[in-house]
């Protein structure tokens, strides 16, 4: 216990975090480890500790004591002796269940008469194990590898999993570091994740998740699938290999709508994998069959339901998931867990920021008031009908072009969901767009024209969300967001953050319609910003030219730089 702490634990698993204490900082990162941040206002911010926190809180090396004393640390009050024994009994549990390899068969045994009691009579993990042995052992079919530790893991016994993984067909891959290194959090990561054979590295936009995926190519030496959101993703993939290794073109394959290419790496889209034909999973079959020793999933908080089914399937694979947040909207982190492995190495964004490998950032919300004749419709309109009718009220407009004439000079993405307001904004704006039907060439092109300084600004959909490299873009002007998504407002900051030359921030707006279920989704939105350390400044829209410029200056005057 520490009187002078910012913590308050409380005996229903939440933790209140004063905002303005001057040890948050340090309680907030201590807190990322194992506990969720549920709600984030002004000066009271309150995490949840959860069960699959400490579960991968654990998996990642952390000890019971080590939780428990951050939380001693900055407590301001006694742990009440139950959360005490929570973290205890929970953490307790990751490994009573053993899977493990003899030659080529699978076992499962558990430490505990009473855990085996449980499973065993549990039908759907009952059907998948074999006769008890004279070693009390479960003998388990290779197929049911993953689907038992999804099962498990409902029944709050997440498997430890000693199986080990097959090599797979070997490749020679080599980093050429000629005129770079690999920082050291990043070769952190890679050994983390070569020490444990799965799991996931959770790393800021820009702070190279692509470059650790390398590093374990090269330190496994193994024929590698890379699963990406789009082909766009792909060919970034494959340019970073291509200049970051001494692969060559002979070396690395696509597998998409249009290439089906299989080579020793291969970079697939999730899309492709999710695709059926005559009420099946084509293309899992196909990918399925070759010696993979590693798989890779890029912006894995987003795997489908079908790419799921697959890993299920891939459990003697090495699996390397790599993202910005393992926050999923639904709700399928346990799959996660589970299916691809607990979360391995995790550094906090303003860590980073701090060390100048991401940029500093200025959030700023602006909130406008509907014109009558909106606020008119809104109010008659269905619950359905109201979230797009405030998200993309023609009002926005006027304020994006306040905004684009306050940063003239600055590369900017203007970012938002439905495809009628990018196009009016693109018309109204003369500014070029991508949506999901902009032509791949189409698309590539005017990505390069931006990184090249031809083309200053662009409009773009949420297919821009996703691993596209923009180091240039230091501004985002947010429309409009996929109603609450904490994910997507971590992916669209992440696209400014890129460290710029002159060290000076990137700066992120979003346009909130106020009293309406736009300014109530925002809120959800910011919870991840909140929980890496970020702060939004509110403002009224018809302040903007007024303030704006003294919130950029105060930052310039606080800065180091």
């Amino acid at each position: 216990m520490n009187p002078d702490g910012p913590l308050i634990v409380q005996s229903d698993r939440t933790v209140l975090l004063e905002v303005a204490h001057p040890q948050a900082g340090a309680a907030r990162h201590a807190l990322a480890v194992f506990a969720e941040l549920e709600r984030a206002p002004e000066h009271i911010h309150t995490y949840r500790i959860t069960r699959l926190g400490l579960w991968n809180a654990r998996a990642a090396g952390h000890t019971t004591e080590e939780i428990l004393g951050t939380l001693e640390q900055h407590s301001k009050f006694a742990i009440p002796p139950g959360i005490a024994e929570e973290v205890r009994d929970t953490i307790r549990r990751y490994g009573q269940i053993d899977i493990t390899r003899e030659g080529e068969e699978l076992f499962l045994s558990c430490a505990d008469a009473l855990v085996e009691a449980e499973i065993t009579r549990t039908a759907k993990i009952a059907e998948l194990l074999g006769p008890r042995d004279e070693q009390g052992r479960f003998p388990l079919a290779a197929w049911s590898r993953g689907v038992i530790k999804q099962e498990l893991l409902k029944k709050g016994w997440p498997a430890a999993d000693h199986a080990g993984y097959a090599e797979g067909t070997p490749h020679d891959i080599s980093l050429a570091q000629e005129n770079w290194g690999l920082r050291a959090y990043q070769r952190d990561a890679i050994t983390r994740f070569r020490d444990n054979g799965s799991g996931v590295v959770v790393l800021p936009c820009g702070a190279g998740k692509t470059l650790v995926g390398a590093g374990v190519m090269a330190e496994l030496g193994t024929s590698t699938l890379i699963l990406v959101t789009n082909t766009v993703s792909a060919r970034q993939w494959r340019a970073e290999l291509l200049a970051r290794t001494n692969l060559t073109e002979d070396d690395i394959g696509e597998y998409s709508g249009v290439i089906k290419d299989i080579k020793p790496v291969t970079i697939a889209s999730y899309s492709i994998m999710a695709a059926k034909r005559k009420g099946e999973f084509a293309h899992l079959g196909v990918l399925d069959a070759k010696n993979w020793g590693l798989v890779i999933y890029d912006e894995v908080h987003l795997l489908p339901a079908p790419v799921f089914q697959l890993t299920a399937q891939l459990q003697a694979r090495r699996r390397l998931g790599l993202t910005a947040t393992l926050v999923r909207e639904d709700g399928r982190e346990g799959d996660v867990f589970s299916l691809i492995g607990p979360k391995r190495f995790d550094v906090p964004w303003k860590e980073l920021e701090s060390q100048g490998y991401i940029a500093p950032a200025i959030c700023v919300e602006i909130r406008l008031d509907l014109p009558t004749s909106e606020r008119l419709e809104y109010a008659a309109s269905t619950d359905k009908e109201r979230f797009k009718l405030a998200s993309t009220s023609p009002s926005k407009s006027a304020v994006v072009r306040e905004l684009l004439t306050l940063h003239p000079e600055d590369p900017t993405l203007i970012i938002g969901t439905y495809v009628a307001q990018i196009e009016q904004l693109a018309q109204e704006l003369d500014i070029p767009m991508i949506t999901g039907a902009t032509p791949l060439s189409e698309r590539e092109d005017l990505y390069a024209k931006f990184r090249a300084g031809e083309v200053l600004r662009l409009v773009v959909s949420k297919v821009a969300n996703f691993s596209i490299d923009l180091p240039e873009a230091s501004l985002a002007i947010q429309v409009s967001g996929s109603f609450g998504s904490r994910q997507e407002e971590a992916q669209r900051l992440g696209r400014i953050l890129r460290p710029k030359e002159d060290g000076r921030p990137a700066t992120f707006y979003t346009l909130v319609a106020r009293d309406t279920v736009d300014q109530d989704f925002a809120l959800n939105r910011q919870r991840f910003l909140a929980e890496q350390g970020y702060s939004y400044s509110i403002m009224d829209a018809t302040e903007v030219t007024q303030k704006l410029p003294m919130i950029h200056s105060g930052y310039a005057q606080d800065s180091p730089r």
